[in-house]
């Protein structure tokens, strides 16, 4: 397989594997896997996701973030660890760092409506009273996005040699986290710690995370020669990348690579930024111990076996959200 140094993402169109010929849908699997191998990350079309629900979804979640303080922090639930509603600002921080990152979010998690009992290890979601909408588009846009990671997922299994479905199972009813970001604006630049920004150096917990359309530039990732490069996506695109429990599980075949949102220009730190990640998790009980065929001579077993909650709980306490 080649290593080679990505000056951008490659961008993959999913219609070649949901809807092409067997000689598209293969070329997809091989073009997504070596770039998961190499960068981590792809941008992706024919998603899904309809440019209505995007428009609609960050018209009603900047309008959450413009609430008052007072009015946002009743749907903060310290007991919940951050697994649902509202978290305030610099309340998260990247593993290995104690300055919270310069950013609020919300987390709309799994709704399970098929009596599946999993339903017991989830919270329920928490819905602003004084945004109604956010309800509708909020469950609308998780399932259209679980649904793309799911076939995301089917791509990702034929690269390992695996059963198409091999994941279908395992993320069905997981526990997903929609989070809507504000990267709230700076008016005093020299008010906030030196080394705060939007959002340090991190690799997602999770097997994969969609990303809708970021309102502002400041996505980076760190390539394997140590370039930071920036991460763009056109407005039809979705970025999709390797999380920390698939790159775990693949033995680090597949990389979850370190990204990162820098800060804007000091003359723009007074704006704000946007963004919503959809991190998809599996079941908390999913075996996360390296795949037996991406293990060999040349690739000896770098880590322990654990289970999908175990780890879980492991990273939320390292990034601040789990005592």
């Amino acid at each position: 397989m080649s290593d080679k140094l990505y000056d951008e993402i490659p961008s993959l169109d999913l219609a070649d594997f949901t809807d092409g010929s067997p000689e598209q849908k293969q070329a997809f699997v091989q073009s997504l896997g070596q770039a998961y191998h190499n960068i981590g990350f792809v941008a992706i079309k024919n998603h899904g996701l309809t440019d209505e629900q995007t428009e609609k979804l960050y018209d009603t979640i900047q309008q959450f973030f413009s609430l008052p303080e007072e009015v946002k922090t009743k749907y903060e639930i310290p007991e919940l660890a951050g697994q649902r509603g509202y978290i305030g600002k610099g309340k998260e921080h990247a593993k290995g760092r104690t300055t919270g990152d310069l950013k609020e979010f919300y987390h709309i998690g799994q709704n399970v409506t098929d009596h599946d009992p999993i339903k017991e290890e989830y919270p329920d979601n928490i819905w602003p009273d004084e945004l109604p909408d956010l309800e509708g588009i909020g469950s609308e846009v998780y399932q259209t996005l679980e649904a793309t990671g799911v076939k995301m997922l089917q791509a990702i299994a034929l690269y390992l040699g695996l059963d198409e479905n091999y994941f279908d199972d395992k993320v069905h009813n997981g526990n997903s986290i929609l989070r809507p970001i504000h990267y709230f604006p700076i008016e005093n630049p020299d008010e906030v710690p030196a080394d705060a920004v939007r959002a340090a150096e991190h690799g997602d917990i999770n097997l994969i995370t969609l990303l809708m359309g970021a309102s502002a530039d400041g996505l980076q990732v760190l390539r394997r020669d140590n370039k930071w490069i920036p991460i763009t996506a056109l407005p039809e695109q979705i970025i999709v990348n390797v999380g920390d429990m698939l790159s775990r599980h693949t033995n680090n075949k597949l990389k979850s690579t370190i990204h990162r949102v820098v800060n804007p220009p000091r003359e723009l730190m007074g704006t704000s930024r946007f963004s919503i990640p959809f991190f998809m998790h599996p079941r908390s009980d999913m075996d996360l111990s390296c795949l037996p065929n991406c293990v060999d001579d040349d690739n000896p077993k770098l880590y322990a076996d654990i289970t999908a909650g175990e780890f879980l709980n492991e990273r939320l306490a390292e990034i601040g959200l789990k005592k």
